[in-house]
């Protein structure tokens, strides 16, 4: 179950989301590995659940492996999630 709020970081593969999925892990944070929502378009169907408390750790963690996800979207409602950010911003911005 995905709570208003929590994050979802979607991947375009699944081998990239276990990938970080396992990083994530080792840094015991706690995330959940869970099917990514149907409104949401992934390549893979799987997406990493944590809070955002924790989002800074996360993608800093991520960031570190040269894993950073393809998306990130905030649950807003049962049916709408809001994308906070997307790969696209770094190579538009090199950020």
């Amino acid at each position: 179950m995905i709570k208003n709020g929590q994050l979802l970081a979607v991947f375009n593969s699944a081998h990239r989301v276990m990938k970080a999925e396992s990083i994530l892990k080792k840094g015991r944070l706690a995330i959940l590995l869970i099917p990514a929502p149907r409104a949401l378009s992934t390549d893979c169907g799987l997406a990493i659940r944590y809070d955002s408390e924790i989002s800074d750790v996360v993608f800093q963690s991520l960031a570190a492996e040269k894993l950073l996800p393809a998306s990130i979207y905030r649950k807003e409602s049962d049916t709408l999630y809001e994308q906070i950010w997307t790969a696209e911003n770094i190579e538009e911005t090199g950020e």
